[in-house]
């Protein structure tokens, strides 16, 4: 009955709802694993009728409050790897900016074309995840010893290369946000030195909520009209308990597992935004 009321106040059928929450919670939980968490949530919006660009700016409004949480979660290895949190963080700060103006001054019918090929791209980048591992390892072992790699903790230098990568990916994730966790772990993969699998993924982490709060900001100041708030609170609750238990959930699951979910619900949102544009919707 509750949920049925909820449901009324929002404008929205139970089952879209229920869709959206579960959507929400299961990337929080993904993101707190192996990223990606917006390949689940996008989708989904845009399979129970937002549209692709409203879809896009609520989701990532909503997915902030996930990384907030797994930025605390992170806090120490965060502090530990101060030394290339600003040069990164600037990169990121940038590159977002510029992704969202990209979004919210294109016409919406560009994105509605561009973003099926991201999708697929995102998807992509999933599915060759451990390739892309095994070949950062594989290269590692090759190259032989990095002055600085058996440091227990980051110890830079943020180099042009790596400022440059992390700059065209906050633009990518500016616009688009879905994947851009798994491109900045394939990065750091190659050009961080120092530290562990931990503190990159705390690094990737903290740059993509920077990303996503500069492109929420952004979004608040020149594309008001665009945010659905139903989306956003929506998904910012769910995200948020599934970005506080999800490290605990994805201990247990298998990264195979929602490696081939991510792919699943991606590619039945690609249909539909397919589906969409060829109809004229």
């Amino acid at each position: 009955m509750t949920g049925l009321l909820t449901a009324q106040l929002l404008g929205m059928d139970l089952w879209q709802v229920l869709l959206v929450l579960l959507a929400g919670f299961w990337a929080g939980t993904i993101n707190s694993v192996i990223g990606s968490g917006t390949l689940v949530t996008f989708p989904t919006l845009v399979a129970v009728g937002f549209p692709p660009v409203t879809a896009q700016v609520s989701n990532a409004m909503g997915l902030v409050a996930s990384g907030f949480s797994g930025t605390y979660g992170y806090r120490r290895e965060l502090a530990q790897s101060r030394v290339l949190l600003p040069k990164l963080t600037v990169a990121s700060l940038l590159g977002g900016v510029i992704g969202a103006a990209l979004l919210t001054s294109l016409p919406p019918a560009v994105f509605g074309y561009v973003a099926p090929v991201l999708l697929v791209v995102a998807l992509t980048v999933v599915v060759l995840q451990p390739r892309i591992q095994r070949w950062v390892r594989h290269r590692a072992e090759d190259q032989g010893p990095t002055p600085g790699a058996d440091s227990p903790v980051p110890v830079g230098p943020v180099t042009p290369t790596l400022w440059t990568l992390v700059f065209l990916t906050g633009i990518y994730g500016g616009y688009f946000v879905a994947a851009q966790g798994v491109m900045l772990m394939a990065i750091f993969g190659v050009l961080l030195v120092g530290g562990t699998l931990v503190h990159a993924n705390a690094v990737k982490t903290w740059l993509s909520l920077v990303v996503n709060l500069t492109a929420a900001a952004f979004y608040l100041v020149f594309a008001f009209d665009r945010i659905d708030w139903r989306a956003v609170l929506l998904i910012a609750l769910s995200s948020l308990v599934g970005g506080l238990v999800g490290a605990r959930i994805g201990r247990r699951i298998s990264p195979t597992a929602l490696r081939v979910t991510i792919v699943i619900v991606g590619l039945a949102g690609l249909v539909v935004m397919v589906m969409r544009q060829v109809s004229g919707g």
